[in-house]
């Protein structure tokens, strides 16, 4: 059984009950019963209390009762915050007592203030007061307002975030003399409201706040809000409808007589640049246009100079980076096109890719001192093994279960939001900075969906992939192409024995100056082998860790900025012992005298790596980021909003 619903009567007599009116120090009673007599053996002019210069035993003064209410560190003191209202009603309440009555408070009251009181119904008896002109009921339940309950005399009226779903309602019998209406923070809905914003119901309305409900009809809402002639503030920022670039030329246009729109003065310069805009309203496409743009990333842990030095059967090791983040769907199918990373992360890529130049060539020996004799990976029969020279190739998966086992398990992070999809920058290798370069322009038609997105924002990420590649799996030696190709080769090595004995002779009496022309070819020889063999590769399914995640507010873009700026700062993931270890790798990388005389000094000194005082004194830790820009597209004049909107 639900409960009875809360009247604003019943919220405003349980308010003036929490002020304790009739009790200590306010009211009548022992601390000043000498200061009223009975009203029997008194005329109705005496109800006023005399003024004796001396109180009776036991009782107090005026002064000291108004002293308790009045400081703030008295027990009984308002709570902080309360209105002038209360206070005066606290100092009436000692000083002439007798006068609070039911009467007096219906011809007292010309505002009333029942905010965040779980109020759900309007009771007709609000009618009570007589001179009530500002009625402010924010933050409760109500659904429906019946208006033959509202005082005629009412100006303002505030019904914010309620749970009202249209304003047809009000529109039953409006106060005729409201000059205010606050209806923001609702969730009013529907082309239909815009016909509830006209001179019909509102004559004598100046100020009009609708702010964020999901009103989406821009056409419809001016052409109704142009009867109300008296109009001069605005406020409809927050709904989907002020997502469209050209949503303030076209009211300002529309409406000649606004003064003030979303809290901003609209200056003779924008009447100027919008003219016209208004009539081109059949044009102008209703969708929203953002930017979004990553630009650089900074303190990423360098994870390559943890790995060991690989083996000449793997695995060699690559890294990249990338940034993440969600966003509303885009209408057709974009996401497929440009940002859709869900798939190619679930996806593993094919068992055998050739791959460049990005091996590394000098894996540094200090690494592997500091991680340990072995990289741990992950075999065949699910499990740990440590992979070095020695390590055994990969065997092709026996069963869909032990496959099972070597999928990286996703993090959640890397997993979108419901009705939103994951877009990606491009992969990046690792450096001190690394440039993101990305820019994505995000078209939306539905705009109910793009901003509840925005009041619940976004999430970036910052993705490590780590890819294991493996030489190419050899022929077994038992197959018969293996054993012909033994017997083939061991009877060609019988016929060139002898040849090489004939040659022997020849070979040892030539100079050392041939010998030294033949030594770079064999080197060359041997240096393409080695590149060939690199290139055929297969790689494991990537390996993705999550370096940093973190929501980031987009609210703002409701509240009428144009533009958010953001560096998302996940905190310090280096170390000094890393930053050591990368400034040594590119120090020995690097071919400038400087690197190589302080790679001499460091050997002289018989350390590994440079001083750690030198990194110690000198060491500040870079926190990882990454700078993310989010543009709503807005048109600054009649020509702009044309040109971009007109399909």
């Amino acid at each position: 059984m639900e409960p009875p619903a809360l009247t604003v009567s019943a919220a405003v007599r349980e308010h003036l009950r929490k002020l304790c009116l009739h009790e200590f120090p306010c009211g009548t009673g022992s601390w000043n019963k000498s200061r009223f007599l009975p009203q029997t053996y008194r005329a109705w002019r005496e109800l006023i209390p005399r003024e004796e210069d001396a109180v009776g035993p036991g009782e107090e003064t005026v002064d000291a009762l108004l002293g308790l209410v009045c400081s703030p560190h008295s027990p009984w003191a308002l709570l902080e915050g309360s209105s002038a209202e209360d206070r005066f009603l606290r100092e009436l309440a000692i000083q002439n007592p007798l006068m609070l009555k039911d009467s007096f408070f219906y011809t007292y009251f010309r505002s009333l203030r029942v905010v965040d009181k779980q109020v759900s119904l309007v009771d007709n008896d609000l009618l009570k007061f007589v001179k009530l002109e500002e009625l402010v009921l924010s933050a409760n339940q109500i659904k429906e307002i019946d208006t033959t309950n509202l005082p005629p005399t009412l100006k303002v009226l505030e019904l914010y975030g309620n749970k009202m779903t249209s304003m047809e309602c009000l529109c039953t019998c409006p106060p005729p003399r409201l000059q205010h209406l606050g209806l923001g923070h609702n969730k009013l809905l529907g082309p239909l409201e815009s016909l509830y914003v006209t001179s019909d119901y509102w004559p004598n309305l100046i100020s009009l706040d609708l702010s964020f409900n999901d009103l989406t009809d821009l056409q419809g809402m001016v052409s109704g809000l142009r009867t109300l002639r008296r109009l001069r503030l605005l406020v409809l920022q927050g709904n989907p409808l002020a997502l469209v670039p050209c949503y303030r030329g076209f009211i300002i246009d529309g409406l000649s007589g606004l003064c003030v729109l979303d809290d901003i003065t609209v200056a003779p310069s924008e009447k100027h640049l919008f003219r016209g805009l208004s009539h081109s309203g059949d044009l102008l496409a209703h969708e929203a246009r953002l930017v979004v743009t990553v630009g650089h990333v900074r303190g990423v842990l360098d994870s390559s100079v943890l790995d060991p030095e690989p083996g000449p059967q793997g695995p060699f090791i690559t890294y990249s980076y990338y940034v993440t983040y969600e966003f509303v769907e885009d209408e057709e199918g974009e996401g497929d096109e440009y940002g859709r990373v869900l798939a190619e992360i679930v996806k593993p890529p094919p068992s055998t890719e050739q791959l460049g130049e990005d091996i590394p060539k000098e894996p540094i020996k200090e690494a592997e001192d500091s991680v340990g004799p072995g990289l741990a990976s992950q075999s065949q029969s699910g499990e740990l093994e440590e992979s070095g020279a020695s390590a055994p190739l990969p065997r092709p998966m026996d069963s869909a279960e032990e496959l099972a086992k070597l999928r990286p398990r996703l993090d959640p992070r890397l997993w979108p939001s419901p009705g939103t999809v994951l877009f990606s920058t491009v992969r990046k290798p690792w450096s001190d900075v690394i440039p993101c370069n990305y820019e994505m322009q995000h078209v939306l038609k539905d705009l109910v969906r793009l901003k509840a997105f925005l009041l619940s924002g976004t999430t970036v990420t910052i993705v490590e992939e780590k890819i294991l590649s493996w030489p190419a799996v050899p022929p077994s030696p038992n197959s018969p192409s293996a054993a012909k190709k033994g017997k083939g080769e061991k009877d060609k090595k019988g016929k060139e024995k002898d040849k090489e004995e004939k040659d022997k002779k020849g070979k040892d009496g030539k100079d050392k100056a041939g010998k030294g022309e033949r030594e770079p070819a064999k080197e060359q020889k041997g240096s393409k082998k080695k590149k060939e063999l690199r290139k055929d590769l297969r790689q494991d399914p990537p390996v993705l860790r999550v370096l940093g995640s973190g929501p980031v507010d987009l609210e703002p873009l409701l509240s009428g900025e144009p533009f958010m700026s953001t560096v998302c700062n996940f905190g310090v993931v280096r170390t000094l012992e890393t930053n050591r270890l990368t400034l040594y790798r590119d120090s020995k990388k690097n071919k400038s005298e400087k690197a190589k005389n302080a790679a001499l000094e460091a050997r002289k000194s018989k350390t590994k790596l440079p001083a750690a005082s030198v990194y110690e004194s000198d060491y500040r830790p870079d926190p990882l980021t990454v700078e993310i820009q989010i543009q709503l597209i807005q048109g600054h004049s009649t020509e702009e909003a044309l040109r971009r909107l007109v399909p």
